[in-house]
């Protein structure tokens, strides 16, 4: 038993000193127990003391925000034990706060132009507004070409007695036929602007009946009949309408026998032929 007991001493102070450091243990400490149950005492001890906090810790906690200082002359120099199991997730935690609101950011770039949409149904017309002024005139035009006067006219008198039956009656006597559209040596006007013409004629009756015609063409158009009487100078008239072509002929003749020629004129008396254009053909 007195053989053991130095033995026990010399490893307390081994392990004692390797668990402590050879910095905290002091030089010369030699443990010696005269207690035989105190030494078994001491050695749990030392054991206990292996499974406490690494060397470097100088602390610990008890409770949230409770720091216990170690107790003074404690060994720093101990191993640590080995690390436990990971423990289970805690329950998640309630959802915070709204933060309050940010600045307002800045207007962005115009986003790109969109196709075009379909046309839309026509609206309804709206009220009439108001007249407007009168615009400015326009340019003067240029000037148009000059309208061409179609010109045809004669008026003829007759200057002798002398007439002869069915043949046309020669007016020699001139009051106007400035286009020279009347033949004075036939009798007859021709035409040369067709259209529409008016033709009259007066007669002085003396000494015997008169029949007269007007003719187109050959054809009587017109037939005029005045008969005499005794001692007394009458007057015969007649007047028409007529369409004449290019080239158409009229005139005035006595028709019948030879008693039916009374037509007369003197320096008192006259006997005339008229005729003029009123409305040309424009086709």
């Amino acid at each position: 038993m007195s053989t053991r007991l130095p033995r026990l001493d010399h490893l307390l102070t081994s392990i004692l000193t390797a668990v402590c450091g050879s910095d905290s243990t002091p030089e010369g400490l030699t443990v010696r127990i005269w207690v035989p149950g105190l030494r078994m005492l001491l050695l749990r001890a030392v054991l206990l003391l292996l499974v406490l906090p690494i060397r470097g810790q100088d602390s610990e906690t008890e409770g949230p925000g409770v720091v216990v200082p170690l107790p003074k002359g404690a060994c720093t120099g101990w191993m640590a034990g080995i690390p436990g199991h990971p423990g289970h997730n805690g329950i998640p935690g309630r959802d915070g706060r709204d933060g309050t609101s940010g600045e307002k950011g800045e207007k962005g770039d115009p986003g790109l132009v969109g196709p075009k949409g379909d046309t839309g149904e026509t609206g309804v017309t709206g009220i009439e507004g108001p007249r407007g002024f009168p615009g400015i005139p326009g340019r003067k035009g240029e000037p148009g070409e000059s309208a061409y006067v179609y010109r045809s006219a004669f008026s003829v008198g007759l200057e002798s007695r002398v007439t002869v039956p069915n043949v046309p009656i020669r007016f020699t006597k001139i009051f106007y036929n400035q286009q020279n559209h009347y033949d004075v040596t036939t009798g007859k006007f021709h035409c040369n602007i067709p259209g529409l013409y008016y033709f009259s004629y007066h007669i002085t009756v003396y000494l015997k009946d008169v029949k007269v015609s007007l003719y187109k063409r050959d054809k009587a158009m017109l037939f005029t009949y005045d008969q005499y009487q005794e001692k007394n100078v009458d007057q015969a008239s007649g007047s028409v309408l007529l369409h004449l072509e290019m080239g158409d002929e009229v005139w005035l003749q006595v028709y019948g026998d030879g008693d039916s020629n009374g037509l007369y004129a003197d320096n008192v008396n006259d006997s005339t032929f008229t005729g003029f254009l009123l409305y040309y053909d424009t086709v």
